[in-house]
């Protein structure tokens, strides 16, 4: 797994449908994601034309929501870290807590950039 896929909050965009559907420009797994993700987030504002990401930390396109409205990527971004696991404050953070209490792979891809 490359250093760059983990996203600021330790989720793997390595195995995130976005950016599989990106790199095979795969507009089926597109339409398949954005309905998932429609019914996941309770709104109709995903498309499959918003399914487009190659990762939270690389370059290149990013899904909207990680783009500008991630609050976890905007505050790494401006304490200028590369992600939450950089942080002090980690382990009181609300706004990354939810995230690392439900998915345990995230603190431990965190944890694992430390290495």
């Amino acid at each position: 797994m490359e250093n760059k896929l983990i996203a600021c909050c330790g989720l793997n965009c390595e195995t995130c449908e976005a950016r599989i559907a990106t790199i095979n420009n795969d507009d089926k797994l597109r339409e398949e994601t954005a309905e998932k993700w429609r019914q996941m987030n309770g709104t109709d504002a995903i498309t499959a034309e918003t399914i487009n990401c190659m990762g939270c930390r690389t370059e290149g396109v990013k899904f909207p929501y990680c783009d500008g409205m991630c609050q976890i990527r905007k505050c790494v971004r401006e304490k200028g870290f590369e992600t939450c696991g950089d942080c002090s404050q980690i382990e009181a953070c609300e706004q990354v807590g939810m995230i690392l209490k439900s998915l345990p792979e995230a603190k431990a891809n965190l944890q694992s950039l430390k290495s």
